[in-house]
């Protein structure tokens, strides 16, 4: 039998991983690690979970990009710990841009974002 999580407990997991993100960063990077912008989370950097999702709050944006293409993205707690990793493309992907590719000194903003933790 398959482990599943109750609605109360979907909403704790959620929360307790968003909560690490309060004032954090999400870096978005190349497939070599290298980065190509990096927006900040608010504090609290999400509301809370309702039915396992979680809302993020305003992330400021980053005004000036270093540039490159996105595979992924990496999101960090305050300290520079990172909490998660997850693919970036221009559909179909945990995180979707309008484009992959990001020219250097241009602004990046994340407009939406929600992290979901499934019954199992």
């Amino acid at each position: 039998m398959a482990v599943t999580l109750s609605t109360n407990a979907r909403n704790a997991a959620a929360d307790g991983v968003v909560d690490l993100l309060d004032g954090g960063t999400i870096q978005l990077q190349t497939s070599g690690d290298v980065e190509v912008a990096t927006l900040t989370f608010g504090t609290p950097a999400f509301g809370s979970a309702a039915t396992g999702v979680a809302t993020a709050n305003s992330i400021t944006s980053d005004s000036s990009a270093t540039g490159g293409t996105v595979t992924k993205a990496k999101f960090y707690t305050s300290g520079a710990a990172q909490v998660l990793q997850c693919a970036v493309g221009t559909s179909g992907s945990d995180i979707n841009l309008d484009s992959t590719t990001i020219s250097a000194g241009v602004t990046v903003a994340i407009t939406s974002l929600t992290y979901t933790q499934p019954a199992s």
